[in-house]
């Protein structure tokens, strides 16, 4: 019996290897004798980077960079050696988990440590650089990531600009001529699934901006400002992508990776998938297990489960998902390879009691499903 387990993580709970660690010690309570692989993955938010190297035995590195805010805080990023691919999760140096509520400002808020990170890889001798923007607490186009590799940014009196995207409205002048030549070698790839244009009512700063501490006035200032820095990008490098899918990703990050690093774009838990060796687990398992933290109708939006099952129906094997909760729509799962969902919950609780009992829960749930299809499925009991 083969039973794959790649589960996303539960946030604030547990990372996705804790739950894929949970699941399997639930199965295995009721079929000690299951060939049991976990899958720890992800679909291009927090963890991303985390899911890939504990799946591919990469290295973890750490910097010191700026936070949104200027701050220096510790970020994380990974190395694939073999390959020379360099795994960096924007939620490291520029993510909205690393402000409190109140801090919360998408005026100011720049991706300089994102640019930071990049730089570092640029010097371990990347070939291949991962952007996995989900998190971000920016809205900046990606101008503070292009600063930290070399762009310069002027107002009028010729003074460079401040951080953060309300500023570039005040930009006057552009000058690419300083970026890092070595950006030029490497081949970019953003992991993300948002396909919003760069401005606009569908744009970042409208779409995103308010989660990012933005007020109604900040959002319309906040999109002109976007739109200014958009048109001087496009006088000088003679080509216009703000309108393109996916450039109003992480506060405008994509428009940055389209149009300075040249970068693709791919749904995040395929470039997961990928680096993890997802499709080569599967085949031949009788079974696959996946989970989120909450599983309803936005899932079909490229999350993890929706990624996993589509790869498990290439493969023909069935596919169950434990969640957190269960949200209105889930069900529409059911005709993309999902054969059955199960939440967490085993009485009544709160969300907090949900989160600190999870790797219980889950491992509890995992027995109970193992015990239930090994009655209905007696030929695979080996």
């Amino acid at each position: 019996m083969k039973i794959v387990i790649a589960p996303d993580s539960f946030k604030d709970s547990l990372s996705a290897a804790a739950v894929a660690a949970a699941i399997a010690d639930g199965w295995a309570a009721a079929a000690p004798y299951a060939q049991l692989l976990q899958c720890p993955m992800a679909d291009g938010g927090e963890g991303t980077m985390e899911a890939i190297m504990a799946a591919a035995d990469g290295e973890v590195r750490e910097l010191s960079v700026a936070g949104p805010l200027g701050d220096s805080v510790s970020a994380r990023w990974g190395w694939l050696a073999e390959s020379r691919t360099a795994v960096i999760e924007m939620a490291e140096a520029s993510g909205l988990q690393l402000l409190t509520q109140a801090k919360r400002d998408a005026c100011v808020t720049s991706t300089y440590g994102t640019g930071q990170l990049i730089s570092a890889a640029l010097e371990a001798g990347a070939r291949r650089i991962i952007l996995a923007i989900g998190g971000s607490a920016t809205n900046d186009g990606g101008s503070g990531m292009l600063c930290a590799l070399g762009l310069r940014l002027f107002d009028a009196g010729g003074a460079p600009l401040l951080p953060g995207g309300l500023a570039l409205a005040d930009l006057a002048r552009l000058d690419d001529s300083c970026l890092d030549p070595r950006l030029a070698e490497v081949r970019f790839e953003v992991a993300a699934d948002v396909d919003n244009p760069l401005c606009g009512p569908n744009g970042a700063s409208f779409i995103f901006g308010p989660q990012k501490g933005a007020s109604p006035a900040q959002v319309q200032a906040l999109d002109l400002a976007l739109d200014h820095f958009a048109e001087a990008a496009a006088k000088t490098l003679r080509r216009d992508v703000r309108d393109e899918p996916g450039s109003g990703a992480a506060g405008g990050m994509g428009f940055a990776a389209k149009a300075f690093l040249g970068a693709t774009f791919r749904p995040g838990v395929e470039v997961v998938a990928e680096l993890v060796g997802l499709a080569s687990a599967v085949a031949g398992a009788d079974l696959v297990i996946t989970g989120e933290g909450r599983f309803d109708a936005q899932t079909l939006r490229g999350k993890t489960p929706f990624g996993v099952a589509r790869i498990a129906a290439a493969a023909g094997v069935p596919v169950v998902v434990i969640a957190g909760t269960l949200g209105e729509g889930y069900e529409a799962l059911y005709a993309h390879g999902i054969v059955a969902a199960f939440s967490l919950a085993s009485g009544p609780m709160t969300l907090e009691q949900a989160c600190r009992q999870a790797a219980s829960l889950l491992r509890d749930r995992a027995r109970d499903i193992a015990r239930v299809w090994l009655l209905a499925r007696p030929d695979v009991r080996r």
